[in-house]
């Protein structure tokens, strides 16, 4: 274990015992807290269903989403009975619907089909949110076909399913548009020329991805955004034997909040970086990177780069977080960077199944400091990743520590 910072360690660690308690602590008081934790928390603003409910599915009136989609009027509630529902492709334009899957998951499966040539979903209406659903297997002429493809308005996004696609969601560029992802899985890509990222969101006004699990990429990024604001919190970001390139990048910058997130390089990358900003140059008038009680773990045997940072950003803060792999991370002209730590797999519970919670009794137990908050978004963490897709929350009242995993 080594110090990355030059500020002093604090405080000792828990026992085992303590830590057992802090954990039945968190699960009892904790969830209040973590609804609310992120302005603009779409678990907390779901609107009232104001339209028509239409069924979907074996024995319905109706029996395919494309003809749900054009019926369905604004406000209207699509309820989809759970099952295998290929080559059924639908282009959605109504404001305010409602989508989600009854009985267990719907899986759409391409089979050569896409709505536009665009994908399996093109979402253009606002307050749309879908629930349940399975993306599977989109492919399109000029090999860019994605899951979901957001042309315009916003769009929640929970307990969907992303496999086996040229891209798993691809977004426009409109600054209107806003993304919440919430408990999702973006796996495999289908190999590709290059234009094939997990989840790849173009320059929108605002991003937030939470609990969710991106893995084994191919060439692309398991997540690129361009978005002003991104509030990436509680996610497992890991490649795995997958050939990603960056596990998460900012190529145009904005506003970064990247909290609490376990974020893993492959040994197979093509590319040595993990976390990259402005690659592509910073674009428009706010540029702030906040990584905030992260844990990184570079697998590449020649040792890669944490964190590719262009000049020209306002403010660069890197605390709390856990480093494991190349022993650097050079610090940048101005940034914020202290108690961040070097350790070694053997610091984590049980890294061979991606549990990078630390040991008991480690000595890093209780040395994080407090990070403050941005835009009245604290940066403390409420919560942490559990696998498969969703959080757990964590005392706000117990040991604080550096890395993803509390408790």
């Amino acid at each position: 274990m080594s110090d990355a910072s030059s500020r002093p360690n604090r405080c000792a660690g828990p026992s085992p015992l303590g830590r057992r308690a802090l954990l039945r602590s968190a699960l009892a008081v904790g969830s209040a807290r973590l609804a609310a934790f992120c302005p603009g928390n779409a678990l907390a603003q779901t609107s009232p269903t104001t339209g028509p409910l239409l069924r979907v599915g074996p024995g319905q009136r109706l029996t395919t989403l494309a003809a749900a989609a054009a019926e369905a009027r604004p406000g209207s509630t699509i309820e989809v009975q759970a099952g295998d529902y290929r080559a059924d492709v639908a282009t959605w334009t109504q404001d305010d619907l409602t989508l989600r899957a009854v009985g267990g998951r719907v899986r759409l499966l391409a089979d050569g089909a896409h709505a536009q040539g665009k994908g399996l979903f093109v979402c253009a209406g606002r307050r749309m949110t879908i629930t349940g659903f399975d993306f599977i297997g989109a492919r399109v002429p000029d090999r860019n076909g994605a899951g979901i493809r957001l042309e315009r308005g916003s769009l929640t996004l929970r307990d969907c399913r992303f496999d086996d696609n040229e891209n798993g969601l691809l977004s426009a560029n409109d600054p209107s548009i806003t993304l919440d992802i919430e408990r999702c899985e973006f796996g495999a890509i289908a190999p590709g020329e290059g234009r094939t990222h997990n989840c790849y969101v173009g320059s929108i006004g605002r991003l937030r991805v939470v609990g969710s699990y991106f893995h084994h990429g191919h060439t692309g990024h398991l997540l690129k955004s361009r978005a002003a604001v991104n509030h990436i919190f509680y996610n497992r970001l890991t490649d795995e034997t997958g050939r990603a390139s960056f596990e998460l990048e900012f190529p145009n910058g904005g506003l970064g909040l990247v909290v609490g997130n376990l974020i893993q390089q492959s040994a197979s990358t093509e590319n040595y970086h993990l976390v990259a900003y402005g690659s592509e140059g910073l674009v428009g008038p706010r540029h702030e990177l906040h990584l905030i009680n992260n844990t990184l773990v570079d697998l590449r045997p020649a040792g890669g780069v944490y964190l590719r940072m262009a000049p020209g950003a306002q403010k660069v803060r890197v605390i709390n977080n856990l480093l494991c792999g190349k022993r650097e991370l050079p610090p940048g002209p101005g940034w914020e960077q202290h108690h961040n730590y070097f350790v070694d797999r053997s610091a984590f519970v049980a890294p061979e199944r991606h549990d990078y919670a630390l040991r008991p009794g480690s000595p890093l137990l209780g040395r994080a400091e407090e990070p403050g908050a941005v835009d009245g978004q604290p940066l403390r963490p409420v919560a942490q990743y559990r696998h498969p897709c969703d959080t757990a929350p964590v005392p706000m009242d117990g040991v604080y520590s550096p890395g993803a995993m509390q408790i």
